[in-house]
């Protein structure tokens, strides 16, 4: 007879990872337990593990720091709050890249302008360059030890033994050669004389590649850092308090945390609700389009069920709690969140993938120079020039320039263009899409109410309408109705007062205006006192409904005089924006939870095709719409503004989030768009192609430039400072080369 042993699954945080090899490595350790399947994401730090009850969390911590690295389980996300502040390891990286900067400046203008080299120019340029290798470079080194413990090697050990090499060649020419002679200028050969060559420094060389290097390093962790964010903006999304009404009718203000199912609660107007829930008294209008996309505020009556983190639009409600902590809508999207940002494979840099060939066959052909070199009769110093010349040629500065350049000229080009673009691993999306999802409410459309047109009855002036209209909805709070009074108040400007203002819930407002009795809200107000459309009127509102727009009617001293269409109105660039996507090859898709007529409606103002139309789609739903995409053989870009698109943001190859929209979203997408304009989309999309066609040749440029001086190290036709000036020229070209992108231009009209 056989058991079967039960599965658990357990996140583990994953500490000291300096590149995409690390989390293999960290991988295939786990994956080789028994009854441990894991998969690591460096860009998340975190590794999902699924294993047997007989393996416990211990057993899995134990064998991540066996092979070098940290874990420990993440800490609850109310406990969390703390990781969006700047951690220890970002301060740590950030004080010695500045560190690296001030003191290694010095010492290259030194190196390489003669007219600053006085009398003892070489141990100042010591002086500044062994904190630079030594206190600044320390995370290199120490990866380096680790990976050699283990026996693997990455970029981090090339940097650390070209800059160590360099550093020590130099201590030796200072104190046993003769570059320590006062007044020594820096000698320049084309080639390594057979002899002493004792009189060669390369500082600057070790303190340019430390500070290059943790340029780029420290960038990449503060994007990774702000790669988690998204569930920290969802939970916070949430009321922090809430009004608990006790048995006895008191009411006392507690934190949400200690709501429990069935306590009733008040919320007054202007309020989030703070858990899911169902209304036991009152009605109101219930803004639930951060977390639906329902455009159209959804009038709650006692029965209604209720979403937390929704916002009382209208009046005050009391709600009974049905579920609340992690049993909550709100909790549930941050979960499919955190899945969709898992499930991303880890984005690699083509230098880390290169790295494991690389580095070794590097070292290999160092060390082969200096047997070759010794074998030959040459001296030991020329043996040991023509090897550190090896080293330093392949150092990778221009490497490490290559992604940080481009990046920071390609981002700070997109800022200008309200384009926010999140790291190096966003790029290689872009480059790939070929379809776009377009969340509707906020992103195609403004996300408010507006008024669009006034339909009078015959003979009624369409200005008194607005006026007698907008003077009583001006007294109301619900969203419709702002959307009305901001209409007339735009025409008119200034509004009479009403008088004996009332509110008739879920249905409108009446009062009495400048000596009329108005009434203004939905036909049954009207069927209420006996006041009938005239059929002009009717087919007005039957054709603006089609259209999937809210018709309010206005009526006054008994008869109906106009009708009024509100609707979250189409942005005017919208149209113009979907056309630059599509040149860009890209096949749009509109994605939203209104109902079909409001979506075929907007579809056909801004230029999408009908059967590209995907509508009253609920929250969770958005995530599995990405995946079938996907599924079909589909690249995908998201572009969305609420909550409700932030786990299909994540899911998606590529998520733009609109700047205009929640924390959520913006967190969750990998571009973020400032201005809310959706031709911003498109020109986000350019941006970021042309900066990864930047990295990718300063990338090859920097490895064949590499490639082609390495034989020439070794057979000493480069001495190191030849190769120092060659190196320093390579990275000259990749700044250059990034430097182009500020040319880039936003498409015109």
């Amino acid at each position: 007879m056989t058991t079967t042993s039960a599965v658990a699954e357990t996140e583990l945080a994953i500490g000291g990872m300096t590149c995409a090899s690390c989390a293999a490595r960290i991988e295939k350790k786990l994956n080789r337990m028994d009854g441990v399947t894991a998969t690591v994401n460096y860009a998340t730090e975190k590794a999902r593990v699924t294993h047997e009850d007989g393996v416990s969390v211990q057993d899995l911590i134990a064998t991540v720091e066996k092979t070098g690295y940290t874990a420990r389980e993440p800490a609850p996300p109310e406990a969390a709050a703390a990781d969006h502040e700047e951690s220890d390891e970002l301060r740590s990286l950030r004080q010695r890249l500045v560190t690296a900067v001030v003191l290694a400046a010095p010492v290259v203008a030194m190196a390489m302008i003669p007219a600053l080299q006085f009398a003892y120019w070489q141990w100042l340029s010591l002086t500044l360059a062994a904190p630079v290798v030594t206190y600044a470079g320390w995370p290199f080194h120490k990866a380096a030890f680790t990976n050699a413990r283990h026996g693997a090697a990455t970029m981090d050990t090339l940097i650390s033994v070209g800059t160590v090499a360099a550093f020590g060649w130099s201590l030796w020419a200072l104190f046993l050669g003769t570059a320590g002679t006062p007044g020594m200028k820096h000698p320049f050969e084309l080639t390594i004389a057979r002899g002493d060559g004792t009189g060669n420094l390369y500082l600057e060389a070790a303190a340019g590649v430390t500070a290059f290097i943790l340029a780029g390093r420290y960038f990449e962790a503060r994007s990774k850092r702000r790669a988690g964010a998204a569930l920290q903006a969802l939970l916070e999304l949430g009321a922090k308090d809430v009004t608990l009404l006790r048995a006895d009718g008191r009411e006392q203000s507690v934190p949400v945390a200690e709501l429990k199912v069935r306590d009733r609660f008040v919320v007054r107007p202007g309020e989030k609700i703070a858990t899911d829930g169902a209304v036991v008294e009152g009605s109101s209008a219930v803004d639930a389009s951060m977390l639906t996309g329902e455009s159209v505020p959804v009038e709650v009556v006692p029965g209604d069920a209720v979403t937390g983190a929704t916002l009382n639009a209208g009046g005050r409600l009391v709600v009974e709690a049905t579920r609340v902590g992690s049993d909550t809508q709100l909790a549930r999207m941050a979960k499919l969140v955190e899945d969709a940002q898992n499930g991303k494979a880890a984005a690699q840099r083509l230098a880390d993938r290169i790295s494991a060939v690389f580095v070794p066959v590097v070292i290999a052909l160092a060390l082969g120079t200096l047997g070759f070199w010794l074998g030959n009769g040459a001296g030991t110093a020329a043996a040991f020039t023509a090897a550190v010349a090896v080293l330093i040629i392949a150092c990778p500065c221009a490497l490490g320039l290559a992604t940080p350049t481009a990046l920071l000229v390609g981002t700070g080009r997109g800022a200008q263009l309200g384009i926010l673009i999140k790291g190096p691993e966003v790029l290689e999306s872009t480059r790939k899409v070929d379809t776009v999802v377009l969340d509707k409410t906020g992103t195609v459309t403004t996300g408010r109410m507006t008024l669009l047109a006034v339909h009078p009855a015959h003979g009624i002036g369409e200005t008194e309408v607005l006026r007698l209209a907008g003077a009583l909805e001006h007294a109301s709070e619900h969203p419709v109705a702002r959307a009305v009074a901001d209409g007339a108040r735009e025409k008119l400007g200034e509004l009479p007062a009403p008088e004996d203002f009332a509110n008739v819930p879920g249905l409108g407002v009446q009062g009495v205006v400048e000596g009329h009795a108005v009434l203004v809200g939905r036909e049954r107000l009207l069927d209420e006192w006996a006041v009938e459309l005239p059929e002009e009127l009717r087919l007005k509102k039957e054709a603006a409904e089609s259209a999937g727009r809210t018709v309010i009617a206005v009526a006054w001293d008994g008869e109906a005089r106009a009708v009024l269409e509100v609707a979250d109105a189409v942005k005017d660039t919208s149209r113009e924006a979907i056309g630059r996507l599509r040149a860009l090859g890209l096949t749009p898709v509109l994605l939203t939870g209104d109902n079909r007529a409001v979506a075929a409606s907007v579809a056909r103002e801004v230029g999408i095709d009908a059967d590209q139309v995907i509508a009253e789609v609920l929250p969770e739903d958005k995530l599995d719409v990405v995946k079938r995409l996907q599924a079909q053989g589909c690249s995908v870009a998201m572009v969305g503004d609420g909550v409700n698109d932030a786990a299909a943001l994540a899911q998606a190859d590529l998520g733009l989030a609109m700047g205009t929209g929640t924390d959520a979203a913006i967190e969750a997408g990998d571009l973020t768009l400032v201005r809310g304009d959706l031709r911003a989309a498109a020109d986000a999309i350019r941006l970021a192609r042309r900066t990864l066609g930047t990295i990718r040749s300063n990338l090859f440029w920097a490895f064949a430039y590499n490639v082609a001086a390495l034989p020439l190290a070794a057979a000493g036709l480069l001495n190191p400072m030849l190769a120092g000036a060659a190196m320093a020229f390579s990275s000259v070209f990749v700044v250059g080369n990034s430097l182009r992108l500020r040319s880039f231009r936003a498409a015109r009209p």
